[in-house]
């Protein structure tokens, strides 16, 4: 009995992290609001001062009130107004030079002149904070959000005063066991306000998400499903495609919900041609522009088929780094110069690792006909047996979908990343594969698995998680950490009749060094591990993609070796300067013949 109450109990605290939330709102990008970016005060606080007292209890009047003193004997030991500041969206470990490594607390406050509307209502969004947020509007808490890569918002109609206002956030990216991530991983753990915040003013009742896509089963239908924030029946809702010289109308029902299909042949969106239509959805008052694709995206044997016809997915793994000088990624211009590499490179698709990636990114991709694998951070060895761990996950899968349900190009949902086999994984694994499905059944779900090795020479795949996947993906890195001359020796059984798209592979170099290609490091070595590497690959029967590791260098603390990593994976095929290594043209040759 004490078991159980101690199971109820984690998993009311893990749903309780994000009880303070109101639903995402779908399509932010494109409804009225004002901009929160720009110069936010900070103030380090490395023992949480701000947040605890001396006896590690919760204040009332911590930093968060943003206190002046009244009087001249007033104490008062922090001042935001005479802190330093920072550009936000951005990281702190690279706009504060004494912040490079540094995981804990920073307090980060923003003040904005603001008149509200009359009948309106605010919604504070952020793209992502890293790791932990506590967000607080003139002195009160109005919501906290766990996960460094989703999007949140709160209601904060009544908190806001027409006038002066401030917003002060509490963010933490200390790492823990039970994190999704947890403590270990092989990217760098940037801290900070990374994505857009937006005070997004909206009708009292205003259109929460909808969805606009072809009907699987029957293509020469659009599917149209619309959700309002509250449960109001009767509800006119509009939905105009004028390219397509659709206009329709729903009611909602007692939920606040309607759907509707609508017979139309509309262009199929494709890498060849990335076809996007206006779309606009009303209500009252309120009208939601967006650019939306029609595809479908299935699978026959160990064939993908896109749009029915099959493909071949030419891709290359990303990492969210600005493409120069490291960073997180946070912009359009970010996410156009990396994809444009990835479309010299060949690249019809690309794997966002290994978390959801800023919607600028995915948008971007969109228009520029590439195909995405969208990834949740269940990286390495996670707390499997832990409800609040699941809990977390099944959250940012749920926001991952939430947010780009209705991107054409997003053809993959991915649950993990080489995760370590056991009973407790395939049980917290399989139930997000079946929650991702409920979310969302017109879109593949794949993870990157682990190769078990029957000998010497032979690869067998054997993961009990092939049958909640759609497409069999896994890492291999033969020729890094193996030599690169069993390449030529190597067999690969993957027994299940599905599609199989090698996740990873690949090997590091830094740029400009150069050698015999034996010689580790040099550009010469890596070029010959994909030379190697794609003779071997293609003898796997079903192999249906590839997206090597990776487009980039991106910075890493688990990559020491001075002269060489100084603490970046080189892997990349490009330098994190923009050059590119020989082994970029090789890849580049292969996919120009698929």
């Amino acid at each position: 009995m004490k078991k159980l109450l101690l199971l109820a109990c984690l998993v009311m605290t893990a749903m309780n992290v994000f009880s303070d939330e109101v639903p995402l709102l779908g399509n932010v990008q494109h409804r009225e609001s004002i901009s929160l970016n720009g110069e936010w005060n900070y103030i380090v606080d490395v023992q949480e001062e701000g947040y605890y007292d001396y006896r590690m209890k919760p204040m009332n009047n911590g930093f968060f009130i943003n206190q002046k003193p009244s009087r001249p004997e007033d104490l008062i030991e922090y001042d935001f107004d005479k802190s330093k500041s920072m550009t936000i969206p951005s990281d702190w470990n690279t706009k504060d030079n004494q912040l490079f490594f540094y995981e804990g607390t920073v307090w980060f406050k923003k003040s904005f002149t603001f008149h509200p509307k009359a009948g309106k209502r605010s919604i504070l969004y952020f793209g992502a904070v890293n790791y932990e947020a506590i967000v607080y509007v003139n002195g009160k808490r109005v919501g906290s959000h766990v996960g460094g890569f989703t999007a949140f918002n709160f209601d904060v109609t009544d908190v806001l005063k027409d006038g002066e206002n401030f917003v002060i956030v509490k963010v933490d990216n200390k790492r823990h066991k039970d994190n999704v991530p947890t403590q270990i991983f092989d990217w760098w753990n940037y801290g900070g306000i990374t994505r857009d915040v937006l005070l997004v003013e909206v009708e009292p009742t205003y259109i929460e998400d909808y969805t606009v896509r072809l009907n699987p089963q029957n293509p020469k239908l659009i599917h149209f499903d619309v959700r309002l924030n509250k449960a109001e029946a009767n509800k006119t809702i509009t939905l105009n495609i004028p390219e397509l010289k659709i206009k329709a109308k729903v009611t909602t029902d007692e939920k606040g919900q309607a759907s509707a299909e609508v017979k139309a042949k509309p262009q199929r969106w494709s890498p060849a041609s990335p076809k996007l239509y206006q779309v606009e959805i009303g209500q009252g008052s309120e009208t939601i522009r967006d650019e939306i694709g029609f595809r479908t995206i299935t699978t026959r044997g160990k064939q993908i088929l896109l749009n029915g016809q099959p493909i071949y997915l030419k891709g290359i793994s990303i990492h969210e780094e600005k493409a120069y000088g490291g960073g997180r990624a946070n912009c359009t211009e970010d996410a156009h110069t990396l994809l444009s590499w990835a479309k010299e490179l060949g690249c019809n698709f690309v794997r966002l690792a290994h978390y959801p990636h800023n919607e600028y990114t995915v948008r971007e991709a969109e228009r520029m006909g590439i195909m995405v694998w969208s990834e949740i951070p269940a990286y390495w060895t996670i707390s499997w047996t832990n409800p609040a761990t699941y809990e977390n996950a099944q959250r940012q899968l749920h926001d991952m979908i939430a947010r780009d349900h209705n991107r054409a190009n997003v053809i993959i949902w991915s649950i993990a990343n080489e995760t370590p086999h056991s009973a407790e994984r395939d049980s917290f694994l399989s139930r997000l594969a079946k929650y991702a499905r409920t979310q969302d059944q017109t879109r593949l779900i794949s993870m990157a698995m682990e190769v078990t090795s029957a000998s010497n020479y032979h690869n067998k795949l054997q993961d009990n998680m092939n049958e909640y996947v759609d497409v069999i993906s896994f890492n291999e890195y033969i020729g890094w950490y193996r030599d690169v001359n069993d390449a030529a020796k190597m067999t690969w059984e993957v027994p299940y009749n599905k599609p199989v798209i090698v996740s990873e592979f690949g090997g590091g170099a830094l740029a400009g060094y150069h050698g015999a290609k034996n010689q580790r490091w040099t550009e010469e070595f890596q070029e010959n591990l994909y030379i190697e590497n794609l003779r071997m690959l293609e003898k796997i029967d079903g192999l249906s993609g590839t997206t090597p590791w990776i487009l980039k260098d991106f910075r890493s603390p688990r990559r020491v070796l001075s002269g060489i990593q100084d603490y970046y994976n080189r892997k990349g095929l490009v330098s994190d300067d923009g050059q590119k290594k020989k082994a970029f043209w090789i890849l580049k040759s292969w996919y120009e013949k698929r």
